[in-house]
């Protein structure tokens, strides 16, 4: 049998030599230079080079540093005026090979200060309509004023320290350089307007509720921060204008927070004082949470958070939170709020026990108690599994209305039940997956620190990924909380869900590789288009051993560091032996979009006779058919003097050569066992789409059998635009479907079939659904 196919394959290469030789003089001759652009060559231009800071590999190299940040703070939540007061001081590690001549601090409140130019940088006309808040708080209200309010600034003796403040960044004028190996002592005192966040929108601040009188604090971004620097960037000192996020240093953190006494809070940390701040019910309820891994344990009940609703107390009671020595942060979040229920369940992590929490108001039930630290656990099971295991002491989901934010072990979510406590399935799903996606920010961003000022990609897409995962295990372990018999409905990661987005118009659309301040749909740029890219990697591309492996090893590698892009694609490579370059160009580097199809579709049947073809090439080079080996030739059923008796007999009743083939080199036993195929068919795919792909093919038979082929995407590597392939087959081929499973992210399926499937116009879909 494998004889025959030889055969066979050497008179096939002999055509395909001919093909290839004329197609290539004529791209040569219409498209200089082509195969020097080919979407296949390496990525060298694009990524920056290897150094001993970053390896080629992708990994941190044998110089690699990154600085060192450790604050002591003490801060005050002023309830009544809605104001924060804090005094930190900094103690800042130059580990980097530079002398420093000055410090950059980071005021992000300041894009809330009331001659922030943020709410200037883009231009836009007269809306169709306002929502009543937005229209009074554009045209009725003066700005809010939130920038923080610098007292001072002095050094670690107490004297002032020069600094200018420019926008959302603070320099530290000090001194004397800050030589390499050395570090520095300085403090601040400051100040600032806590904003109603619903209303007048941001990442942090307060929610008030009328019914009661009160509100719940979710804090963030409250203090001055310093800049990251890098061997990459130097300073990271780029304006924070609202949509590029944060890049910080890790250090340590020791904080005091006084808040009202009937204040429940939580915030990144251990909790130092928990004696001090918990009632004897709630110390008594969190041992046995802590000993609770099958489910939550409630620490404050409903019943008591209502209670103390009314109490307002005039007292202050300080909790003190310190990160671990061994787990350095980024970033520090707390919420604080009368009105906190608390539940919490301990998670097996390795040989630890991390803490899943939960707070939230009444509001938040019955939907809160019943999902939010599932989702918690879930997220830390999942990520885990596909990462590192999660080095913190806790994980904590808080309710905000209509918000998603993360921070080191805390973030806040929105989804609420309506007033009468029923539930949609778009608020249910919502909250669960914001939940996911936020805690899984504790290892993207938080752990593998990422600059999200520059690549949002880099965080909320891997981010988006795992979430992806997450919902569909959440889905498996909880069935109770998805339609029977279907999986979680995840908005993101599937292929499908990007196509709209991709066949959008090119002047709405950037590459992923792009500031999330200059890209007008930041979410299907930074968060949609990565996590699907990502995720037919794994499942079409890659496959999940190859992709699992590499993404552990890169998230292993830069755990409590700072990758670049460039860090992320070569180890992807380094890790799984797989060229991948083709595929960061095209998913991340450009708006390129996928598009492959059948363009045609030729049968052909073994011949005893030369065919016209076959006659005219070797007519031009001066060949008889002495002076080639014997041959067996194809001939096109659509060519003139088509010969009917060819069809339905075997190759070798027709062939001369061929039987003498069999007879000189093949047993009668091996004769007898070889399948000669009846029907050939050269099949041309195009690819209309700029992204090359694998071609995923599924053969359909008039037995009604199939057969599913993947070619790799290099089959697009010497040409662009098209390739045809040969299949042979003993039955009469009757049908072809590329990407039958929809797994690439096809922008067009009207030309992924043949014979081409008749599609119904909206008039005639519209009619059937009349009739029905």
């Amino acid at each position: 049998m494998n004889k025959i196919k030889y055969c066979f394959a050497s008179m096939l290469f002999l055509f395909a030599a001919v093909g290839f030789a004329q197609e290539t003089e004529e791209k040569e001759e219409r498209e200089p230079g082509h195969l020097n652009q080919s979407k296949f060559r390496q990525m060298y231009e694009e990524f920056s080079t290897p150094n001993t800071y970053r390896s080629a590999s992708g990994a941190p190299g044998p110089d690699y540093y990154q600085q060192q940040a450790d604050y002591k703070m003490d801060i005050t939540l002023d309830d009544k005026n809605t104001k924060l007061y804090g005094e930190e001081t900094i103690t800042y590690y130059n580990n980097s090979p530079d002398d420093l001549e000055f410090l950059w601090v980071q005021l992000d409140q300041n894009v809330r200060a009331k001659d922030s130019k943020s709410p200037l940088r883009d231009g836009g006309g007269v809306p169709l309509a306002y929502r009543s808040s937005s229209f009074a708080g554009q045209y009725l209200t003066e700005p809010f004023d939130g920038g923080f309010n610098i007292e001072w600034v002095k050094d670690a003796a107490g004297r002032p320290l020069s600094h200018t403040i420019n926008q959302t960044m603070m320099r530290i004028n000090i001194p004397q350089p800050l030589k390499s190996g050395e570090s520095l002592s300085f403090s601040i005192k400051w100040w600032y307007n806590i904003n109603d966040r619903p209303n007048d929108g941001g990442r942090s601040g307060y929610e008030f509720y009328p019914g009661d009188g009160n509100r719940d604090y979710t804090i963030a971004q409250f203090f001055p921060r310093m800049a990251v620097y890098s061997d990459v960037e130097g300073w990271q000192n780029h304006q924070f204008w609202g949509s590029g996020e944060f890049a910080l240093t890790f250090g340590n953190y020791d904080v005091s927070i006084t808040v009202p006494a009937d204040h429940v809070v939580d915030a990144t940390g251990v909790l130092q004082n928990r004696k001090e701040v918990y009632t004897k019910d709630m110390l008594k309820r969190y041992e046995q949470a802590k000993k609770s891994y099958d489910k939550p344990v409630i620490i404050v009940t409903q019943e008591e958070a209502t209670a103390k609703e009314s109490s307002f107390s005039e007292k202050t009671k300080t909790w003190r939170f310190k990160t671990e020595s061994g787990a350095p942060v980024r970033d520090f979040a707390f919420a604080s709020s009368r009105k906190y229920i608390m539940d919490a369940q301990a998670v097996k992590m390795g040989n630890r026990d991390v803490m899943a929490v939960s707070l939230y108001p009444k509001e938040g039930n019955p939907l809160w108690e019943e999902y939010s630290t599932k989702a918690v656990v879930q997220t830390l099971q999942t990520y885990s599994k596909f990462t590192f295991d999660y080095p913190y002491n806790k994980a904590i989901s808080v309710s905000a209305k209509s918000i998603g934010m993360e921070y080191p072990m805390i973030c806040f979510n929105f989804g609420r039940p309506n007033p009468d406590g029923t539930v949609s399935d778009r608020t249910k799903y919502g909250m669960i997956s914001v939940i996911i996606h936020e805690v899984g920010h504790n290892y993207f961003p938080m752990i593998v620190n990422s600059d999200e000022r520059q690549w949002g990609w880099m965080d909320e897409g891997l981010d988006t990924f795992m979430q992806y995962l997450t919902e569909q295990e959440f889905g498996e372990n909880f069935p109770e909380a998805v339609a029977p018999n279907e999986k979680y409905p995840s908005r993101r990661g599937d292929p499908s869900k990007i196509v709209p987005y991709m066949a959008g118009e090119q002047d709405r659309i950037a590459p992923i590789m792009s500031n999330p301040e200059n890209v007008y749909q930041l979410g299907a740029n930074a968060y949609g288009k990565p996590a699907t890219a990502l995720n037919i990697l794994r499942e079409t591309v890659m496959g999940r051993e190859l992709f699992d492996h590499a993404f552990k090893t890169y998230a292993q590698r830069w755990m409590f560091k700072h990758p670049t892009p460039e860090d992320f694609f070569r180890t992807m490579e380094d890790a799984s032996a797989v060229d991948l370059d083709w595929y960061w160009r095209g998913w991340f580097y450009t708006t390129d979009y996928v598009d492959i199809g059948v363009k045609g579709v030729k049968k052909y049947y073994v011949s005893d006779k030369v065919t016209k073809e076959m006659q005219e090439y070797m007519d031009a080079r001066g060949i008889t058919e002495a002076d080639l080996p014997p041959l067996v030739y194809l001939a096109s059923e659509e060519s003139e003097n088509f010969d009917e008796n060819l069809k339905g007999k075997k190759p070798s009743e027709i062939s001369q050569s061929l039987n003498e083939f069999m007879m000189d080199n093949m047993t009668a036993e091996e004769r007898s066992q070889v399948e000669e195929p009846k029907y050939f068919y050269e099949i041309t795919f195009d690819k209309p789409g700029g992204i090359p792909m694998p071609l995923i093919v599924e053969y359909t038979y008039a037995d009604g059998t199939k057969e599913n082929v993947t070619y790799p995407p290099e089959i697009w590597r010497k040409n662009d635009t098209e390739v045809s392939r040969v299949i042979s087959s003993t039955k009469e081929l009757t049908g072809i479907v590329v990407d039958p499973k929809l797994e690439t992210a096809d922008i067009d399926t009207t030309n992924n079939a043949w014979p081409k499937k008749e599609e119904k116009s909206d008039f005639d879909q519209f009619k059937e659904k009349v009739k029905g």
